[in-house]
């Protein structure tokens, strides 16, 4: 056994058995350690932000972390802007990047660089291998964070000498790290929470992270259903459990004006795994601060915090039976549900949402087009819904990767922007190796839609030439037939009503990795 062994079956003893990787030459004998160890899935992307973002969604749906295998620094610069997002949503994942032997360091090779300075802006927890003989137990600490509720990003260094160095035949056994539980809410802020709700004056939980899953959700349900106070969560949340038979949930908007409309009369604002809203962005004359500057805000659970427990507790606080009735969407109204004529992002939505099989796991990556999907799918089959967390775009496609790695018999869809597409496309090869159950649908307005409406909010209201063909995408437009075919994915494009229905149709009704590119 040398170190490399040791560090596979250190996280193979803690139930990590899927390996998203790109590596190179200095990751070579952790490759071969993982060719002796059959448990270990192992998916190959062909860029670290496919990587990168694939184990994000996988931990997302599994409930529990992936690993990652990286090249050096540049590799894992490459998959930064999706470790920025997992990093936001508080995903468990276990990064391994190989590095140079310790004593090759000093000559500084082509490919030396700063590998812990790369890692730590995008983790939780950097550490570095010192020998093979620590690397069971560095290994079993970055677990250990990982796995912290609601989880971290921990990025594990591995120089080159440290795997290939042989261990001694009794060395001890691989780390087992027993699971922590989150920690306990506060008495004293569950009080306050209820109180504030007593007080009459208009209230707000705003739910965040695993607030918007299970018990955590039914009891929210119960609490709004009984006292009249509103629910949101915040603008962008790692997964929401959706669907008519779910708790509705809406979502804070996206622009200034929006936001602060939303939350004009809120007097009292609750915090339950979320923050204090702010803007995404500052703009000229408008608050970075969302809430009324008279508004109460009460952090009532943090997201290190058991926030099922929390919201139990809030409605035993508040006399609310554990079987009192949930707050229910509306049914859709099926007439309003588009059966001919053009295609708009509108149509997608509706449509979309109406046809969207049990249990499905939508990722949203939409930007622009689809941000009035959360009108409809409330009242869609229940179904998981995965959004851009951190404002990195290019998470959608791998997101999907990840998710259905994690759930095999579930139908993935991916509501994919075009623009933000081609940032991680590589990610449709790895759907089409692993056989996946992903339907990609391009939102195809060949623009950068969201940016154009970034230049007025900003005030520009016309733009030149030298402007267009940064936010443009038509000159020329993108074919995604043809790039999902290159890359071994059968995918369609339609224009119509009648034309994407019958593609939704038929990909709903197969298996496998399909794509529509629906122009709009």
């Amino acid at each position: 056994m040398n170190g490399a062994d040791s560090l596979c079956d250190t996280l193979l003893a803690n139930d990590i058995d899927v390996c998203f990787a790109n590596p190179g030459t200095s990751e070579m004998h952790f490759v071969a350690a993982l060719d002796r160890k059959p448990r270990m899935r192992c998916v190959l992307g062909l860029f670290e932000g496919v990587v990168t973002g694939a184990a994000d969604g996988y931990a997302r749906m599994a409930g529990k972390p992936a690993a990652t295998l990286l090249h050096l620094g540049p590799g894992l610069g490459n998959g930064l802007a999706n470790l920025h997002n997992a990093k936001r949503a508080r995903t468990p994942m276990v990064n391994v990047v190989g590095d140079h032997a310790t004593y090759h360091v000093q000559y500084d090779a082509p490919l030396t660089s700063d590998v812990d300075a790369v890692a730590r802006p995008m983790s939780h927890w950097v550490g570095r291998i010192s020998d093979a003989a620590s690397l069971s137990g560095q290994a079993a600490e970055a677990i250990r964070v990982a796995r912290q509720a609601p989880g971290n990003v921990t990025t594990l260094i591995l120089p080159a000498d440290a795997a290939w160095t042989d261990l001694p035949a009794d060395a001890p056994a691989p780390v087992v790290v027993p699971q922590e539980a989150p920690k306990a809410p506060d008495a004293q802020a569950i009080r306050a929470a209820a109180q504030a709700i007593r007080s009459g004056q208009p209230a707000m939980l705003l739910l965040g992270g695993a607030a918007l899953q299970g018990r955590a959700l039914a009891a929210a349900g119960r609490i709004a259903q009984a006292t009249g106070a509103r629910l949101a969560c915040e603008t962008s949340n790692r997964r929401i459990e959706r669907g008519i038979t779910r708790t509705p949930v809406p979502r804070l908007p996206y622009p200034v004006d929006q936001a602060v409309q939303f939350l004009a009369e809120v007097r009292q604002l609750i915090l339950i795994g979320s923050r204090d809203p702010v803007a995404f962005f500052a703009y000229p004359g408008k608050v970075s601060k969302l809430a009324p500057k008279d508004c109460n805000a009460i952090q009532m659970a943090t997201p290190e915090q058991d926030l099922a427990h929390a919201l139990e507790w809030l409605a035993e606080e508040l006399g609310i039976a554990a079987d009192a009735p949930q707050l229910r969407a509306p049914d859709t109204n099926v007439a309003e549900i588009p059966v001919s004529g053009k295609l708009t992002s509108s149509a997608i939505n509706r449509i979309t949402a109406h046809l969207l099989p049990e249990h499905a796991i939508v990722c949203d990556e939409s930007i622009t087009q689809g941000r009035e999907l959360a009108m409809y799918n409330i009242s869609a089959r229940p179904h998981d819904w995965l959004q851009l967390t951190g404002g990195a775009i290019g998470i959608g496609l791998p997101l999907a990767v990840g998710a259905s790695v994690a759930c095999p018999d579930r139908k993935v869809v991916t509501m994919q922007a075009d623009g933000s597409g081609m940032y991680t496309v590589q990610a449709l090869w790895t759907q089409a190796r692993e056989r996946l159950d992903c339907l990609t649908i391009v939102y195809a307005n060949r623009t950068y839609a969201t940016l154009h409406g970034e230049m007025k909010n900003v005030g520009v209201q016309q733009m030149g030439e030298n402007a267009r063909r940064m936010l443009d995408l038509d000159d020329p437009s993108l074919d995604w037939v043809h790039l999902a075919r290159g890359m071994g994915v059968e995918a369609v494009r339609v224009d119509t009503v009648e034309a994407f229905t019958k593609a939704l149709q038929d990909a709903f009704s197969r298996k496998g990795p399909y794509l529509i590119e629906a122009l709009i």
